[in-house]
């Protein structure tokens, strides 16, 4: 067990663990964030994205000792003062989601997508969020959603 120290959601969080503890794990038994998940296992699924250093990132096997000099960011912390972020609204207005299990790698990839290129194309969208595996088929309602957030004037 070594001491380890995480910025998770803008708070500074530390605990001790083995160092290569998946950063999935740590999220979701020692800070109860639940939004990512467990899919494959495989760094292949999508389910576990968070955002590193702004960029969408599979935590499933990335180590939390990894992971300590840089700024996490889960689907819990990109709301602000009890207001949805823009392609979280976007997602609900385009009703883009069916069983979940894939929302949160795919709103944590457009973010990523939109913090780099505020008006993507369609073949950009659909890059962006390759990574992440929809099993429902909604990835029509997906593309819908990134474009709506892409026209909000709200800055990603």
């Amino acid at each position: 067990m070594e001491p380890i120290k995480l910025n998770v959601n803008s708070e500074n969080k530390s605990f001790s663990t083995d160092p290569s503890e998946p950063l999935l794990y740590i999220l979701r038994e020692e800070f109860g964030i639940n939004s990512t998940k467990f899919g494959c296992g495989l760094q292949q699924c999508g389910a576990c994205m968070v955002l590193l250093d702004g960029e969408a990132e599979p935590s499933c096997l990335l180590s939390c000792q990894s992971a300590q000099s840089k700024s996490i960011v889960t689907l819990e912390g990109l709301e602000k003062d009890g207001k949805l972020h823009p392609i979280q609204e976007a997602f609900i207005e385009a009703q883009a989601a069916q069983c979940g299990y894939c929302i949160n790698g795919m709103i944590i990839s457009a973010v990523a997508l939109l913090r780099k290129n505020p008006n993507p194309s369609d073949k950009e969208i659909r890059e962006a969020l390759q990574r992440v595996i929809c099993r429902c088929g909604t990835h029509s309602r997906f593309i819908q959603a990134v474009k709506i957030a892409a026209e909000s004037t709200q800055p990603f």
